[in-house]
């Protein structure tokens, strides 16, 4: 049985009318659902880190933890800072199903994406979404990262793979834990159901969010090693380090 909401529909009838601003509320005089002052006024992300997109001072550096401890995925794309609006509407997203928010976000996101890959990006084989454990899936109803792949797959042409990974340990919310408690939090938290699907595949995890990149980090590493030959992360923010 499919879990996952029917929204494609309803979403695409709501974006494909003459629209207000989700923002600002003004008439952004088109049928995108934003207008041109506030998307250039959103969070965008600049000098992130090579390798996990952590906001830095300057372009094409390492971060210090990438540099000494690197992580299991290659490189993770992200297209803002998670600050405001982006949090408040990752949120309403997020936990209170406000659907078109990520619909908009994920729009958005996926523009990025072609454009990067114009620039040399390399193409995964497919996209694979987050799973969410089955009681918080129960609980909420919806898992938000298979949303946002569900949009972003015919954006760039690319297939979305739901039920290769699958959550099987319920844990603990991540939010408020540190790095090192974050993997304590998912150790064996995750099982690959078709290994031989993923060998010698270029995969792109798709999340909401990365703060740690612990959950990342813990899934690339069970893809690696399937004998995944690339892992890269797309997420739609990425936080700053804790304390800046």
């Amino acid at each position: 049985m499919r879990c996952q909401p029917r929204y494609a529909h309803p979403v695409y009838i709501w974006l494909n009318s003459d629209q207000i601003c989700l923002l600002c509320d003004e008439a952004t005089g088109s049928k995108n659902s934003i207008c041109e002052a506030c998307e250039a006024d959103l969070p965008w992300l600049s000098d992130p880190c090579e390798r996990c997109a952590l906001p830095m001072p300057l372009s094409n550096l390492t971060c210090p933890q990438c540099t000494i401890d690197p992580p299991a995925f290659d490189e993770v794309i992200a297209a803002w800072l998670y600050d405001f609006p982006i949090d408040a509407l990752v949120t309403r997203f997020k936990h209170q199903g406000k659907w078109p928010l990520g619909r908009l976000m994920a729009q958005l996101f996926g523009e990025c994406l072609r454009y990067r890959f114009n620039e040399g990006l390399r193409r995964p084989d497919f996209l694979l979404p987050v799973p969410m454990a089955n009681k918080r899936m129960r609980q909420r109803g919806y898992n938000q990262a298979a949303m946002l792949a569900a949009w972003l797959g015919p954006a760039l042409q690319l297939p979305v793979n739901e039920r290769l990974l699958r959550r099987v340990k319920e844990t603990p919310a991540q939010q408020g834990l540190d790095a090192k408690a974050r993997r304590r939090n998912l150790l064996d938290a995750f099982e690959l159901l078709r290994p031989q699907d993923v060998a010698g595949k270029h995969i792109a995890l798709v999340d909401d969010v990365l703060t740690t990149g612990s959950t990342a980090d813990v899934i690339a590493k069970l893809l690696r090693k399937a004998g995944a030959r690339q892992v890269d992360v797309y997420c739609l923010a990425r936080t700053p380090k804790p304390g800046n």
